[in-house]
């Protein structure tokens, strides 16, 4: 199989073309142009490429698709990760699961519990995260994103931020065998 990367012209032309001295070098000639041209087509495709694109590639390619909740000055690779994921999240708005992939994409996992999981008032809804990152400061982006993917109807209940942290267990215990001794003071 031909590579198109690694092409060259001299590999395409027929053999009784090739005893021509002029037909050779008009070949060579072409040769690094065409290679340009090749290189600058291997650019075109952007999402196959999308981990090697710059900030302002990525930037853009939000802009285009509409990311609402996108936000330039999150980390590199989460932006990637946002304009990855839009358009599969475009098509299932509304739905838990876009919910629950924008909060593990965003703010690092989480859960959503609908309203009949755990007894809540009809249409509502909480997410369980435990990124220390969606605290106050962070809040105002946290409701805006899921605002953006949620259905309508929907209404965010609360946020719960779980914690977990590795403790070292101790365990002790007594062992008393004996006589009771009673010690009184007189005086």
């Amino acid at each position: 199989m031909i590579n198109i990367n690694e092409i060259s012209l001299l590999d395409l032309i027929p053999p009784n073309l090739l005893q021509d001295p002029k037909v050779v070098a008009a070949a060579k000639a072409i040769d690094s142009e065409m290679q340009q041209i090749t290189d600058e087509i291997n650019k075109l495709p952007r999402y196959s490429r999308m981990d090697e694109l710059t900030t302002e590639e990525v930037d853009e390619m939000a802009w285009e698709l509409h990311i609402d909740f996108y936000d330039p000055k999150l980390p590199l690779q989460q932006c990637r990760e946002l304009v990855k994921n839009a358009i599969p999240w475009h098509r299932r708005k509304g739905t838990p699961s876009a919910v629950e992939e924008l909060i593990s994409t965003v703010f690092g996992g989480g859960k959503v519990e609908e309203w009949y999981e755990y007894g809540g008032k009809p249409y509502y809804f909480r997410v369980l995260t435990d990124d220390p990152e969606a605290t106050a400061a962070k809040a105002q982006e946290f409701i805006r994103a899921i605002d953006t993917v949620k259905n309508l109807r929907s209404r965010l209940e609360k946020v719960i931020i779980t914690q977990t942290t590795d403790l070292p267990t101790i365990f002790a215990g007594v062992l008393h065998m004996g006589e009771y001794m009673y010690v009184r003071q007189e005086g």
